[in-house]
């Protein structure tokens, strides 16, 4: 009987609950350091809403930078991690899906289609889109409730508005608010445009992410380490930016109006379009890719190293505890 010498990875020799774990700490540390750039974003994608490109429409936020100036200079320090709370708990809920469901789905799904090969070897290209797609939906539902408090917060000032405004004075606080008035069903509010933007990101990022690894390995350009990660980071950080910046500018829409101005996705799509042209679906690309390039690059960069802490838990820890019981 012939046995196989393939040797799994950290990532694939984790249960799922370690690897949704190691997904949630890691994409916590990387948000630390990209909240900032969050909050500029959604003002950018909100300000000159349904405005048309020559109106005399105020923009108060030039560029990444100089509203990153701007925001520092009338609000202060703390204004830049607005939302910082909400943004932890989505994070959990979104990578916790994505990062540690990706291989466990994608597996069965290559014993299911590759049943007389190595399923952790196979890396087929539609299966992993199709993977990165459905485990980044089902992100996009679990952590909806806190990226619409997080966008709101996050887009109220008392210095330069833009946009409709809503006050919490924290996240709890603007739970308790939209349960009290709109019920569970408003915790809810764009969850379709959520599962497109975070599948369309999602479908992307991991693909790209192995795509490139696997590249500078086969072709001997980088040898297993830190610079590999942040290489393959960064080009699936860009892809990522690139796939999704419209249906995120869609989305920050949807969760930011009061009423129902916008009826879902496709007529925020078309009524933005409509008023102020195709590039509107590009507004704060510039902030999406500084924030998305890095969030991209230090959650995968952790990731590495937070999937090798939960295998060594489950695989050294764990059992010296059961043998001691």
């Amino acid at each position: 009987m012939t046995t196989s010498t393939h040797k799994k990875t950290a990532a694939q020799d984790i249960s799922t609950l370690g690897g949704f774990m190691a997904g949630g700490v890691a994409s916590c540390l990387a948000v630390t350091f990209t909240n900032p750039i969050e909050i500029v974003k959604t003002r950018l994608q909100l300000q000159g809403e349904m405005a048309a490109k020559d109106a005399s429409v105020p923009r108060p936020y030039k560029n990444t930078f100089q509203a990153l100036g701007a925001i520092y200079k009338n609000e202060g320090a703390r204004a830049l991690q607005k939302g910082l709370g909400c943004a932890y708990v989505y994070q959990i809920g979104l990578n916790g899906c994505r990062l540690g469901l990706y291989e466990p789905v994608r597996v069965n799904l290559n014993k299911l289609f590759y049943a007389d090969q190595d399923p952790y070897k196979v890396q087929n290209v539609s299966i992993n889109v199709f993977t990165g797609a459905v485990t980044g939906m089902a992100g996009a539902v679990a952590g909806n409730p806190f990226f619409l408090i997080k966008t709101r917060m996050q887009s109220y000032s008392t210095a330069i508005q833009v946009g409709q405004q809503t006050h919490y004075s924290s996240s709890w606080a603007g739970l308790r608010t939209i349960l009290r008035i709109e019920g569970v069903r408003g915790l809810y509010r764009g969850v379709d445009a959520a599962m497109l933007r975070t599948g369309a990101g999602s479908s992307v990022q991991l693909p790209a992410y192995n795509m490139a690894k696997g590249f500078a390995q086969r072709h001997d350009l980088i040898s297993e380490g830190p610079a590999l990660h942040l290489l393959s980071s960064t080009f699936a950080g860009i892809g990522v930016g690139l796939a999704m910046n419209p249906w995120d500018v869609i989305l920050t829409r949807l969760y930011n109006q009061k009423g129902n101005f916008y009826s879902g996705p496709i007529d925020c799509f078309q009524k933005t379009v409509r008023s102020e042209g195709v590039m509107a679906l590009y507004k704060g690309l510039g902030a999406q890719l500084l924030r998305i390039a890095p969030q991209t690059v230090l959650t995968l960069t952790f990731m590495e190293q937070t999937m090798k802490a939960a295998h060594y838990f489950e695989n050294e820890v764990l059992p010296i505890q059961k043998l001691a019981a």
